[in-house]
């Protein structure tokens, strides 16, 4: 339990107000980084966090949903709660999409909207609008602040339910008087565990742990497909130790990727319809029997549900009840926390009377070695547009082992996911496959760089997706962050251009658009930046933009969508 001391005029006289008690509780949780846009409704809390002493640092962002999205990347890397916050009326509603991500993906992200009056309700107050009914479909946990007495077993509740069990997000509404009403401090405190997730663990029942041993054992060729759960719990080392000792591939949809190294022998990679491909989709649908862990089994990973195979034996381990059997029949349901039920797994195995032995390293050589065998044949091609897959490599071959790359869906997110091979597990990509909207990897890169100063970031977009977040190139240039932007730009809207390829009849509709000197836009926000057309000198450029220690932009002329061998088998999924 954390108290913190207080200062202050209105603590001088023994209380705080609701501005001073949010400052207190948020530093009672351990944060340390708060992103967000003034507005006036917010002015009591921007007055408090001016006056009182405390380790937070505000960060000002060009819009509130890059707030949310750089929440967002900072949760994702530190594995603490990720703050955003914003003003009433558009403010609020600017916020909601970094929200509706984070809590889609399991990423407890809260966002503190501040409010008009609770007396200026129902009375036509510039801004107003029912916050609470706004949020509710989208997060966790949803309150408003309208009794400044209530504020701080309010702000524990919020912080508990976050990061126990499954995390997610929440919305608080802070309105302008509770902001200035006085309480006395006794009830400002906290509990620092629950600023980082999971906070709270629970562990599956043995039973299921035994059944789903038992149906291992019995197999021969199974397959282990993890999704974000591995990464959010921190599982990586009790996933790595069961799957060595079964010799189980195991593969990770686009979320689950840094739950294994991508060179380890057991790495299948990303299987589904975004970055996987054909070699690895037959291992799946050959498996005879499948274990989910951390995943939703959704749309993408299972090709439409049609891979794994209808009638496939299903082992499905999820913090979240909601998730298991909704898809696929369940031959064992285990509900519980990752690193705790394989842990317990890990223990069960090593007394087990039968050897495991699924095949595993065999298995992902063939299937790894022809993936690849196209790959870098187009990737030492030096064709002008430039490749996706010349790009990969190139950077591959530059970056450290420790670089974190934020993707945005278009051409960068299959690419990545399909052919970056990451040595090492944990956090090191960063996709918003929930909802994918576009201009979302810049702001991700942006706290994940705040969240881990010491670590290469890389940001990769498309040109339609740079059109959604270059505002805030101004922000990484105010506080240097050394960001590499990498833009593919090809002048279309890619994804839908190749849907419209290949299922509309080449319809094209309303997909392209001119080009931009992406280049020459971050040059005038401040930013380094370089153009590149030929092949032959991205590898030079990549090298010297990621070596600088500052802001730089690489512009690469690329390949649009529908013309590229992307590993994509659907682009409506």
């Amino acid at each position: 339990m954390i108290s913190v001391g207080h200062q202050g005029d209105s603590e001088k006289k023994n209380t705080l107000s609701g501005a001073e008690a949010m400052v207190r509780m948020l530093q009672a949780h351990d944060v340390t980084y708060i992103f967000g846009l003034c507005g006036d409704t917010t002015l009591p809390f921007y007055d408090a966090m001016h006056r009182l002493d405390h380790p937070i640092t505000h960060i000002l962002t060009r819009d509130e949903r890059h707030a949310g999205y750089m929440a967002d990347g900072y949760a994702r890397v530190t594995g603490k709660v990720g703050i955003c916050e914003g003003p009433s009326g558009g403010g609020a509603t600017y916020i909601l999409p970094g929200i509706v991500e984070a809590n889609e993906s399991s990423v407890p992200v809260l966002a503190i909207t501040s409010d008009v009056a609770t007396t200026s309700r129902g009375r036509f107050p510039l801004t107003e609008l029912d916050q609470k009914a706004l949020f509710k479909p989208l997060t966790k946990h949803n309150d408003m602040l309208d009794d400044a007495t209530r504020l701080p077993a309010q702000l524990r509740e919020t912080f508990r339910t976050m990061t126990s069990a499954t995390p997610g997000a929440a919305h608080l509404g802070f309105p302008f008087d509770t902001q200035n009403t006085g309480l006395v401090p006794d009830e400002v405190h906290g509990e620092k565990a629950n600023g980082h997730f999971p906070s709270t663990r629970s562990l599956a029942d043995p039973e299921a742990i035994s059944e789903a041993l038992n149906l291992l054992a019995e197999a021969k060729n199974a397959i282990i497909i993890c999704g974000g759960g591995i990464v959010l719990s921190g599982a990586e080392n009790e996933l790595e130790q069961l799957a060595g000792s079964m010799n189980i591939p195991v593969a990770t949809t686009v979320s689950g990727q840094g739950t294994i190294a991508e060179t380890h022998p057991l790495a299948l990679g990303v299987v589904g319809s975004n970055g996987g491909v054909p070699q690895t989709q037959a291992v799946v649908d050959q498996a005879d029997l499948v274990f989910y862990i951390g995943c939703r089994a959704g749309s993408v990973t299972t090709e439409r549900w049609h891979s794994p195979k209808p009638g496939t034996p299903i082992i499905h381990l999820d913090s979240d009840p909601k998730v298991i059997g909704v898809n696929y029949q369940t031959a064992a349901a285990l509900v519980g926390d990752a690193k705790l039920t394989l842990a317990r797994f890990n223990n069960a195995l090593s007394k087990h009377n039968k050897t495991f032995d699924h095949d595993g390293k065999n298995r992902v050589l063939n299937a790894v070695t022809s993936k690849f065998q196209s790959f870098h044949r187009l990737a030492q091609k030096d064709e002008s547009p430039v490749l996706p897959e010349r790009v990969i490599a190139d950077l591959q071959s530059v970056l450290d082992d420790e670089a974190i790359i934020c993707a945005d869906p278009g051409t960068p997110c299959p690419y990545f996911s399909a052919f970056y091979r990451w040595p090492k597990s944990g956090r090191h990509f960063i996709s918003n496959r929930a909802h994918g909207a576009l201009g979302y990897a810049l702001a991700a890169a942006m706290g994940a760089q705040f969240g881990q100063p010491e670590a290469q970031v890389v940001a990769a977009l498309g040109d339609g997706s740079f059109a959604f977040c270059c505002g805030e190139m101004e922000t990484i240039t105010r506080y240097n962050l050394p960001i590499t932007i990498i833009v593919f730009s090809n002048s279309v809207f890619g994804w839908i251009k190749a849907g419209q390829k290949s299922g509309f009849g080449k319809r094209f509709h309303n997909v392209d658009f001119n080009r931009t000197d992406h280049a020459a836009v971050a040059e005038a926000y401040g930013i380094k930046s370089w153009s590149v057309e030929d092949p032959a000198n991205l590898k030079q450029v990549l090298e010297e933009a990621t070596s600088l220690n500052q802001p730089t932009l690489v512009d690469i002329i690329s390949q649009p969508l529908q013309d590229a061998n992307a590993p994509v088998s659907e682009w409506v999924a």
